[in-house]
């Protein structure tokens, strides 16, 4: 199964790889990123999460065939500090955030993440929850208007979320979908890019909450890392790279309660320090293999 890790060099450079450090990948998707931490730790620990099961199951073969100092959580990144601390580990040398979907998991059309081809309107990373068809059938027009204004950052949202409430009947796979957008729109009059795109991806963000459990899970994995340990995430779309900029931000800097104090407290100085102050992305000869990559920012910081 073919999956192109994007920026892995940058990434694995950027954790400072010690080969008896415990390492967690967040997103482990097909083990791209996974594969050559476990080749780095031979007297260290992988953990890894991915919530789709046919990643997990791949991923573990994959995997057994470099060393057993490994383990996989079948669940969302956003439990990482439970599941962690189950296995009395509260301390961490670094962690991966690798925001993108798996080439695997798009080129499937029975997943419905892709726009270019037909198939159900699923988009969910695990097999539970709502699904994209589900949003279609059950939001009112104002709600899926919001959805695509907010996280397909959509101009024309109401009058896409209008034409898909009056012709939800007839949409039941994605290529449907994809033909009611482009009515809506004027079949790209107004586009450079495809319409399908934004509200794709407002659809996949609805279904897998991904913008709050990230905002969620940030914070908490910055707390996890030992001083010197390092975060690693790497973006996809705009509304990801800002939240982990502002995160990153808000933790790099002094607290406003106490700025301009003397004597700061311990409890209000900086946790971390950026690593890169603007994101690493991809060079010109990774572009020309894989032009999924063009989107993509490396966000570094280091616990002090």
């Amino acid at each position: 199964m073919k999956h192109y890790s994007v920026l892995k060099n940058e990434l694995l450079a950027s954790l400072n790889i010690r080969e008896d450090g415990i390492y967690v990948d967040a997103t482990l998707g097909y083990a791209g990123d996974a594969s050559e931490i476990l080749k780095r730790i031979k007297r260290g620990y992988l953990f890894a999460f991915d919530q789709d099961p046919e990643a997990v199951s791949y991923s573990k073969e994959i995997l057994q065939t470099i060393g057993d100092n490994f383990k996989i959580f079948s669940t969302n990144f956003v439990n990482m500090k439970e599941c962690l601390e189950k296995e009395n580990v509260t301390e961490v040398d670094g962690i991966i955030f690798d925001l993108g979907f798996s080439s695997p998991q798009i080129d499937d059309e029975t997943r419905g993440f892709s726009f270019m081809h037909d198939g159900p309107l699923d988009m969910r990373m695990s097999n539970s929850g709502k699904s994209a068809k589900d949003i279609i059938d059950t939001y009112s027009e104002q709600d899926l208007a919001n959805i695509f204004f907010n996280y397909g950052e959509e101009k024309m949202s109401r009058v896409i979320a209008k034409q898909i409430l009056n012709s939800k009947e007839k949409i039941n796979s994605t290529l449907e979908l994809v033909e009611v957008i482009k009515k809506a729109t004027g079949a790209n009059y107004f586009y450079k890019h495809h319409p399908e795109r934004k509200i794709f991806q407002a659809l996949r963000i609805e279904v897998n909450d991904e913008l709050k459990v990230l905002e969620k899970v940030l914070p908490e994995a910055i707390k996890l890392l030992k001083k010197g340990g390092r975060l690693s995430v790497i973006t996809f779309h705009s509304l990801e790279d800002r939240i982990v900029k502002n995160i990153f931000k808000k933790y790099s800097e002094v607290d406003e309660i106490v700025k301009g104090l003397k004597d700061i407290p311990e409890e209000y100085k900086p946790l971390i320090k950026l690593v890169n102050k603007k994101p690493i992305v991809p060079s010109t000869e990774e572009l020309q293999e894989n032009t999924r990559s063009a989107s993509a920012k490396l966000r570094v910081i280091e616990r002090i």
